[in-house]
Formats: C-alpha cells, sequence, structure tokens
C-alpha cells in the first residue's frame, strides 16, 4: 500500500505542476510574437480538427468501456491526451507567430460566440487537472474512484473538444 501511496503523490505531484504550468506558459507564450517568421496560418483548420478528433475518440472510448472493452478505452483516451497536447502546441505556434483574429459576427451571434469562446477558456483550464486525475486512478488500478471522477471529466472534455471546433468554425470567416 505504501509503494502505491508513493505513487500516487508522485503522480499528484506531477498533476498539480502540470495544471499550473500549462495555463501559465500558454498565457505568457499567447503575448510573445516570434519576430521575422511567416505566420503559421495553416495551423487553426489543423488545430480544430484535432479538435474534433478529440471529441470522437472520447466518445468512441466511452461506447468502449460501456461495451467492456477496457484495452479500447485506455487506448482511445490516450490517444485523446496525445491530440489535447498536439493542439496545444500547435494553438501556441499560431499565436506566436500571428496577430490574434477579432470576430467580425455582430448583434446576438457575437454574444453566443463570446458566450462559447469564454466557457470554452475557462473550461480548457479546468478540464487539465480532471483529465490527469481521471487519468492517474486508472492507471494506478483504482477504478471505482476512476469511473466516478470519469463521469464529470467525460463531458466537459467533450465540450472543451466540441466548443473549440465550434469557436474554429465561428471565427474562421474573420482569418486574414
Amino acid at each position: 500500500m505504501s509503494n502505491l501511496t508513493s505513487q500516487e503523490s508522485k503522480y499528484k505531484k506531477f498533476i498539480t505542476v502540470i495544471s499550473v504550468v500549462i495555463p501559465l506558459a500558454v498565457a505568457a507564450l499567447f503575448g510573445i510574437k516570434i519576430p521575422n517568421v511567416e505566420p503559421l496560418s495553416f495551423l487553426p483548420p489543423i488545430y480544430a480538427s484535432v479538435n474534433g478528433l478529440t471529441a470522437v475518440l472520447l466518445v468512441f472510448s466511452v461506447i468502449a468501456i460501456k461495451k467492456g472493452n477496457k484495452n479500447l478505452h485506455e487506448k482511445l483516451n490516450t490517444l485523446a491526451i496525445v491530440c489535447s497536447a498536439l493542439f496545444l502546441v500547435m494553438y501556441v505556434a499560431y499565436h506566436m507567430t500571428s496577430d490574434s483574429t477579432k470576430f467580425g459576427g455582430e448583434g446576438f451571434i457575437k454574444y453566443v460566440y463570446f458566450f462559447i469562446l469564454i466557457t470554452h477558456i475557462l473550461l480548457s483550464i479546468i478540464i487539465i487537472p480532471f483529465v490527469l486525475i481521471t487519468f492517474m486512478r486508472a492507471r494506478l488500478g483504482q477504478f471505482k474512484e476512476h469511473k466516478k471522477i470519469a463521469k464529470i471529466t467525460f463531458p466537459l472534455w467533450l465540450y472543451v473538444a466540441v466548443t473549440g471546433v465550434v469557436v474554429y468554425l465561428m471565427i474562421s470567416p474573420y482569418y486574414v
């Protein structure tokens, strides 16, 4: 039991660091522009597609576990984490080489866009520890605890993945 506690303690320290460092790094890097670099303007449709793929992987992961296929469930969730990390790298790279795009819609749709954008951003920060804790509990064989937190993690993560695509689709007409 002490080995499990030691392992869990290491995971929790890592999760805490990652959950703080990623949002701070993204915020800091978002304000840094690499001079004399060609804008990576091809990235938004790619990272939006990666968000869409993440959403699909999450849905199939839930289907897999409901059918009792733990192996496929684990592989799909691991791939979803990889996709989320790839999204993050591409998102930061784009914003370090390109100016932010302003949403050009007016009226009611502008409020819809900003509601979706703000909830997407806030939940993308909140979801980091949820995903990592859910993953850790599965890795440590704490399946009862894993299942309990996964019921919260899944809809939040799915929302973040889907709204990432929606934000892209709504702002894409305004890219220069």
